[in-house]
């Protein structure tokens, strides 16, 4: 029989999870941006063969990183008390970032 130890830290572990989600919403916001403004999806071209594509994902990626290393370094000591919480959180932000970049979506939003 194993016994678990409740006192371990588990924050690194739910850092990484939240930061994924915070970084395919950003991706998601990005899209939008970039679908709505030419200006937008000129600065988000880092590299000319592959468009808007390389700048959008290159920040949904910085996006990520970003917030996996502030939320790891308030987080990684602790245990976290109400995981259902940053579960309903991460999941909400992944739902959001799914319609943002959804065609239907973007086309009604670069519309208008």
């Amino acid at each position: 029989m194993t016994s678990t130890d409740n006192t371990t830290p588990n924050g690194g572990a739910w850092a990484a999870i939240l930061a994924a989600a915070i970084g395919c919403a950003a991706f998601g916001v990005l899209t939008d941006l970039a679908e709505m403004s030419k200006r937008i999806s000129k600065l988000f071209t880092f590299h000319l063969p592959t468009g808007d594509l390389s700048g959008k994902s290159t920040l949904g990626v910085v996006a990520w990183l970003l917030a996996w290393g502030i939320l790891h370094a308030l987080w990684s000591k602790h245990k976290i008390r109400r995981p259902g919480a940053i579960t309903l959180i991460s999941v909400l932000l992944i739902l959001i970032a799914s319609v943002l970049i959804f065609p239907e979506f973007v086309e009604r939003i670069a519309a208008h």
